[in-house]
């Protein structure tokens, strides 16, 4: 997945992920907050509440300002128009059934018309003791952001989506010699 992400805050949040998510215990140990200072303010929660209902749960004051509205309670799909709405619930329960990320690859639009490229991911959160399914995401803009003009993004249209990936565990290699 970190080949397909393009931003160095996308691949530092997989990477991230990958170490909550991880079983053993690494030599790093878990991330912190004071690792990722610039990526907070971009972060999201999403808490699936109903089929194709993902509402932000928590999102970070820079998206905010970015989509010029308090996020909380506010549907994720809301943000999409027609079959890219239709790609982007496919791709939240690609993530949610795969249990590893997703990314979406998408242009963001003012009123006026200008727009910018956007990166975003998507990584299932499973925590001990909360019902549901929720997920994290990171709302990274890729493009000059003066290009708005201080204007919030108001629409957003699909231009790439990269699939979670299934890892399988590797099947030992066993050798059975035989001398008959």
């Amino acid at each position: 997945m970190t080949d397909r992400a393009i931003h160095p805050n996308t691949k530092a949040i997989l990477k991230a992920w990958r170490r909550l998510s991880s079983s053993s215990t690494g030599a790093f140990g878990d991330p912190k907050v004071s690792d990722f200072p610039n990526l907070l303010s971009s972060l999201f929660v999403l808490k699936q509440v109903d089929t194709n209902i993902w509402p932000f749960t928590n999102a970070g004051n820079e998206l905010s300002r970015k989509l010029g509205r308090d996020l909380i309670e506010q549907d994720f799909l809301s943000l999409w128009r027609g079959r890219d709405m239709a790609l982007v619930a496919a791709q939240l329960d690609a993530v949610r059934f795969s249990g590893t990320p997703g990314l979406i690859r998408s242009k963001g639009e003012t009123i006026s018309g200008e727009c910018i490229d956007i990166e975003i991911t998507l990584a299932p959160l499973r925590t001990a003791g909360v019902q549901g399914e929720r997920l994290l995401g990171l709302y990274q803009v890729l493009s000059d952001e003066s290009i708005l003009r201080g204007r919030p993004v108001w629409r957003h249209s699909v231009e790439a989506l990269f699939a979670p990936q299934q890892y399988q565990a590797e099947t030992p290699l066993r050798l059975v010699a035989s001398n008959e």
